[in-house]
Order: C-alpha cells, then sequence, then structure tokens
C-alpha cells in the first residue's frame, strides 16, 4: 500500500536561497523512508542547490532513478520537490506554483537577513499541508487541476541529476547546450524542406522539358 500510495505524492519538498543555497525551509513525507531511500535523494538536492546561479533556468525536472526532481524559481528562491517518476508533471510544477505563491507572500522582505539553515521550519506546516492535499494525483481535483494547467510543461528542460552533479556543470550551461541543440535540430529539418521543396521543382521542370522535346520530336519526325 505505501508503495502504490507514495507514487501519487510530493516525497520532498525543499526552499533554499539561490546564491548561496541556503536551505529556508522543508518538509519529508515520513510514512515510507527507508523504502525510499530518500536521504540519497535529499543530498543529490542540496548538491544541486550549489549548482544554482541566478541565470539557471527558472523551471527544470532532473531525473534520478526512478525519481524526478522538479525545481521552479522564483525572486531568487529555489523551490524543489522529488517524486516518483509516474506523478504528474503538470501536477508537479502546479504544486511548485502554489508553493512558490505562499512562501514569498510571508517571507520575501525577510529572505535576504536569512543567515542560518532553515530560518523558515515553521513553514514546514503550511507545506505539509499542501503535500497532503496533493497525495493522490487521480483524484478528481488534481485531474481538474492537470486539465486546467496552462503552462507548456514539455518544454521544460529534462536532464540527469548525476550529470550536473558529478560533471559540474551548471545548469545554465546544460540549458545553453539544450537550446543549441533544439536550434540546430530546427535549421536542420527547415534545410531538409527546402531540399524537399528543391528536388520536387526538379522533378516537374524535367517533366517539363520532356514534354516538350516529345512535342517536337513528333512534330518534326512523325508529321
Amino acid at each position: 500500500y505505501f508503495i502504490q500510495s507514495n507514487l501519487r505524492m510530493v516525497l520532498l519538498t525543499l526552499v533554499a536561497r539561490v546564491t548561496d543555497g541556503l536551505p529556508l525551509s522543508a518538509s519529508i513525507d515520513n510514512s515510507n523512508e527507508k523504502e525510499q531511500n530518500l536521504q540519497t535523494y535529499q543530498n543529490q538536492a542540496k548538491q544541486l542547490f550549489r549548482k544554482l546561479s541566478p541565470s539557471s533556468p527558472s523551471r527544470c525536472t532532473l531525473e534520478s532513478g526512478p525519481m524526478l526532481i522538479h525545481y521552479q524559481i522564483e525572486q531568487g528562491v529555489c523551490f524543489l520537490i522529488i517524486c516518483h517518476n509516474t506523478f504528474s508533471k503538470k501536477l508537479a510544477f502546479n504544486y511548485l506554483s502554489e508553493l512558490s505563491q505562499g512562501f514569498l507572500e510571508r517571507y520575501a522582505a525577510q529572505i535576504g537577513q536569512a543567515s542560518r539553515p532553515y530560518t523558515f521550519i515553521e513553514f514546514e506546516t503550511t507545506i505539509r499541508k499542501l503535500m497532503k492535499s496533493y497525495t493522490d494525483s487521480r483524484s478528481p481535483k488534481q485531474l481538474s487541476k492537470i486539465n486546467n494547467e496552462l503552462a507548456d510543461v514539455q518544454r521544460i528542460m529534462v536532464q540527469n541529476i548525476e550529470d550536473v552533479i558529478q560533471r559540474g556543470e551548471q545548469l545554465s550551461v546544460l540549458d545553453n547546450k539544450a537550446n543549441n541543440l533544439s536550434m540546430m535540430s530546427q535549421q536542420y529539418k527547415k534545410e531538409s524542406h527546402q531540399l524537399n521543396l528543391n528536388a520536387q521543382q526538379w522533378k516537374y521542370i524535367a517533366a517539363g522539358v520532356g514534354c516538350v522535346l516529345m512535342f517536337l520530336f513528333l512534330r518534326y519526325w512523325v508529321f
């Protein structure tokens, strides 16, 4: 039962300042922590915070085994969750939007002055309530949120967490590489389309020349 339910819930939520990776608040689902081995993913998330910079993509998804790490950056704060890879991506970013809105409404003016880890740990109560409301992604309420979500989450960059942590590349670099590959792919499609058009044009020209030659042959040699 625990494994089935954990597939449909947010397992870990972390909030950190982007400039220095200082954790500001957090909440974890402890119902089956040993089964999920959340400590490993929590450590990866903390390493990720140290890779972030103001130029990092504002929204990103990172793969880590059967888990996905989704994050969203708002006003210099990174809001991050860990959930199973079967959990709806649209729902995950809807959760992050609600989380960031609630946190910034209360603490936006105090974030820059925070000097110790988990300065706003009292926000965990709010996080837990929000996590509970997103427990089952297949409930009518959550399905309605998915259908009403307008953001195109399919365009959000997806990377492997190990590529970021072990290779030491910042997400902004990976994002630029992804954008370059996308541009190259679009250019290739455009050039291929043009080549196909040119090939079709030459076919028509060749057919037209053939018809003209056949007409001239019939006119001067047959008639």
